[in-house]
């Protein structure tokens, strides 16, 4: 469950990579074929049933109004999802006339938009023409309010993205998991074991790889675990991901093999590929990489000394098997850059394996994803652009690298427009300042449309201490030059970074007012500062004024470590209070919306608490002419 707009690249990168080894691979994407199950008129009639089940004084106020108005869902939620995937775009003009779908409590939102002069509450977001985006942003809500209703007559715990994350991020024992797993299976997990039988006999799998990037995807990839435990015991089942090789690098929970029978970290490609020799006996035991097993009672890990596949010849990731017709283009937030997260089928593709930088003190660089940096040729990656088009006929791309190089880009572009390839991309970078405006018109002529990057703090202070290698008017200048080559400029912004104080925040909003104010960023969002035991910050908190929290005895999950910052604060503010201010002003910056105010103005403080911005109000206008 991470996205259902477009299929997670993993699995696509190992088949890829499998069959080009001769390896007779398959894929499937359950999460979305549970969605798509569960959003179904038979899905409701079964969730109807449930609800049903419930005794009247225990319903939740979206599963009453699923009961009041059940006809109505029932006979819109097929189209509706048929919209959603592209197959019947007439359809809205009637979600958008407001009068064809069931609006519950999600619905609610509107109101606060509510145009006083048009009494149009969207009007500001979508203009006179946006009848589309319109709609799809009402089916993103009526999605939502069943999201609800599951979430009310199913299990508390369900989302569409984040299912269940509380039992496995930075989870020290498996006990929360395991207790889940014991319980007698909902609605959804009955779903999901029918899904993945349906799945398995399509396909007759000798070993079943389950892939979880992130603590939202572990629960459901144990429920498709234990399913085939129950039903096909002599399947091997092997499981890795994003989140084992950030989360379950110290694993030492023997129960987890109850389900699972390998775990492997960090890049699949040579754990998979040793893996698989080892079960057509071409391998033994011993010569497994980087792998957990079980052994006498015991966790064992196995790593036999071998190079990593190099990124150049991990092969073309193939979508073949994935229904890339049935995703769903879902219009949640009305943030210009999380909407392409959220918005069409996006091909995924690492241009990059790891990041050129690696310095960043809040960022994991120790681990394997970040800190081995391996590129491969312009020549190469643009081959394997044309192959993903040919294959999926789509030409949408996201380069999900962690901070693309801009040398890699530079060449990437000028192989595209060399080959006249037509492409849309976008992605992460770091605001440096190789990336000149004459660099960005390059990268806007080959088709770039979005680009992302961290400003954090705007602080020169604290991004020294973060060793970004950036400063606030570099960033200006080079977004700016972004801007201007017709690229969207999203900033990823951070708060309570160790030793941040009250007026350092009340700065940094400051910067960003004016970064926005000169049309040098469109989108931002900020972010609560997270230590993680392999960033910097993590192993050696005293360079950065902090001392971590002792973390309990950890035998399944280690990621997140609480700090105790010395740093002084006035009474009565904390970050969380700041964090609301800078989340409400830079949503209003977005549109244009309070850029002329104080920023003190936004923060809910008490008079003569907040202290005046250190920040002369034209410092971003003084490093744009300079």
């Amino acid at each position: 469950m991470t996205q259902l707009n477009t299929p997670y690249p993993s699995t696509a990168y190992l088949t890829g990579f499998l069959r080009s080894r001769g390896v007779n691979a398959e894929q499937a994407d359950l999460a979305l074929a549970l969605v798509l199950q569960l959003m179904s008129h038979s899905g409701l009639v079964q969730l109807r049933e449930a609800a049903l089940a419930q005794p009247e004084e225990k319903r939740s106020g979206p599963v009453n109004f699923f009961l009041d108005h059940f006809e109505r869902y029932a006979q819109t939620i097929n189209p509706v999802i048929a919209f959603l995937q592209g197959r019947d775009s007439t359809l809205a003009h009637r979600i958008a006339s407001r009068g064809f779908l069931p609006e519950g409590p999600r619905f609610a939102t509107l109101d606060s938009y509510d145009d006083e002069e048009t009494g149009d509450p969207l009007g500001w977001a979508f203009g006179a023409l946006g009848s589309t985006d319109r709609a799809r942003h009402l089916a993103t809500l009526y999605l939502n309010d069943l999201a609800d209703v599951l979430q009310g007559a199913v299990d508390e715990r369900f989302e569409f993205v984040r299912y269940a994350e509380s039992l496995a991020a930075a989870q020290p024992s498996f006990d929360p998991l395991a207790q889940a797993l014991a319980a007698p299976p909902n609605l959804v997990d009955r779903t999901l074991a029918e899904l993945t039988l349906a799945a398995i006999a399509q396909h007759s799998p000798q070993l079943v790889l389950l892939s979880v990037p992130f603590p939202g995807s572990v629960y459901g990839a144990l429920r498709i675990a234990q399913t085939l435990k129950q039903h096909h015991p002599n399947i091997r089942i092997g499981l890795g991901g994003g989140f084992v090789n950030t989360e379950l690098r110290e694993l030492a929970e023997p129960r987890l093999f109850d389900l699972v029978d390998y775990v492997t970290v960090d890049s699949g490609e040579r754990p998979v590929l040793a893996l698989v020799e080892h079960l057509q006996g071409q391998r033994s035991r011993e010569r497994l990489v980087r792998t957990f097993v079980r052994e006498d009672a015991l966790v064992r890990w196995i790593n036999w000394p071998e190079p990593d596949i190099p990124f150049e010849d991990v092969g073309t990731p193939t979508w073949d098997g994935l229904p890339i017709h049935d995703y769903l283009s879902l219009l949640d937030m009305l943030n210009p850059m999380h909407r392409l997260w959220s918005d069409g089928r996006w091909n995924k593709l690492t241009i990059a394996h790891g990041c050129y930088w690696k310095k960043c003190s809040f960022c994991d660089v120790s681990l394997d994803y970040i800190g081995r940096y391996e590129t491969a040729q312009a020549s190469t990656l643009v081959d394997r652009i044309e192959a993903i088009v040919a294959e999926t006929g789509q030409t949408g791309f996201h380069f999900v690298d962690e901070a693309a190089p801009p040398k890699i880009l530079k060449a990437l572009a000028e192989e595209l427009l060399r080959r006249k390839v037509q492409i849309s991309w976008w992605g992460n970078i770091r605001f440096e300042k190789t990336f000149t405006p004459e660099l960005s018109e390059l990268l806007a002529e080959s088709g770039c449309i979005a680009l992302s990057g961290g400003l954090e703090v705007a602080s020169d202070r604290l991004l020294a201490l973060m060793q970004k290698g950036v400063t606030v008017d570099q960033v200006a200048r080079v977004t700016r030059g972004m801007a201007d080559a017709g690229i969207l400029v999203h900033a990823y912004l951070m708060y309570g970074f160790p030793t941040q104080t009250l007026q350092d925040t009340v700065d940094a909003l400051e910067y960003v007012r004016q970064l926005f104010e000169n049309g040098c960023i469109h989108s931002g969002f900020f972010h609560r500062f997270v230590c993680t035991v392999h960033s910097p910050v993590g192993q050696n908190p005293e360079a950065y004024g902090v001392q971590l929290v002792p973390l309990p005895e950890v035998t399944f999950a280690k990621n997140d470590v609480g700090f105790i910052d010395p740093t002084p604060m006035p009474r009565g503010v904390d970050h969380d209070v700041l964090g609301r201010g800078l989340k409400k002003a830079i949503y209003n910056f977005m549109h244009g919306v309070g850029l002329e105010q104080d920023v003190r103005d936004w923060f809910e403080l008490p008079k003569g608490v907040c202290p005046k911005p250190t920040v002369k109000r034209d410092r971003i206008g003084i490093a744009l002419r300079r």
